[in-house]
């Protein structure tokens, strides 16, 4: 097994997957764009069925032309928070392989499961380079699909928030008691040897 950052694993593994955990308690600090480029291209190594690549992302940074709009694409309960976080990104798949508006395009089966994965990379390397991001669904989908110029044949996933972790004290109560690490279900809860047990 393996302890760190106020969590424990069944079976040892490397400490970087315990040590990363999504705060909304940001610092109010700017980003370097440099910085947040390098976690996009941590991200855009995910592996994908076919090497597709599905995964798209638009960012804006804290401070930037484009921060209030990004921020007023997600539910008032999540603006509470990432207002405090230095970049805000949608995590957008393309649900079909060729040329865009081609009659021979073909549905990808996983453009959901690779944008994930791309996801957890750039999660991954935001915690390596001193960040830490925080991916949400609490989204106005249909308002930022529009405001964001998404067209058919793309699926906007998720947003994420990214920031260097700040003082929980600035949450409302409700949220401060539950700013820290969360923790897992047991391993035979979620994995099974040779037959699917629904649980």
């Amino acid at each position: 097994m393996t302890a760190s950052n106020s969590r424990e694993s069944q079976h040892p593994i490397d400490a970087l997957f315990l040590d990363r955990w999504s705060p909304r308690a940001f610092t109010n600090e700017t980003m370097p764009e440099a910085d947040l480029l390098k976690m996009l291209e941590a991200a855009h190594w995910a592996p994908s069925s076919f090497n597709h690549q599905p995964w798209r992302f638009v960012y804006a940074l804290r401070g930037s032309e484009h921060w209030d709009k990004f921020l007023s694409l997600l539910i008032d309960f999540n603006q509470g928070w990432v207002k405090s976080a230095a970049a805000l990104l949608f995590v957008i798949s393309r649900t079909h392989s060729g040329v865009l508006g081609s009659t021979e395009q073909k549905a990808i089966y996983s453009h959901s499961f690779d944008a994930g994965t791309a996801w957890g990379f750039l999660a991954l390397q935001a915690h390596l380079s001193g960040y830490e991001a925080h991916g949400m669904t609490g989204v106005h989908f249909d308002k930022a699909t529009e405001v964001l110029g998404i067209p058919d044949g793309f699926r906007l996933e998720a947003a994420v928030a990214i920031g260097k972790i700040g003082d929980k004290n600035q949450l409302p109560d409700s949220l401060r008691e539950r700013e820290i690490p969360s923790h897992r279900k047991p391993l035979s809860e979620v994995a099974f040897n040779g037959t699917f047990i629904a649980r």
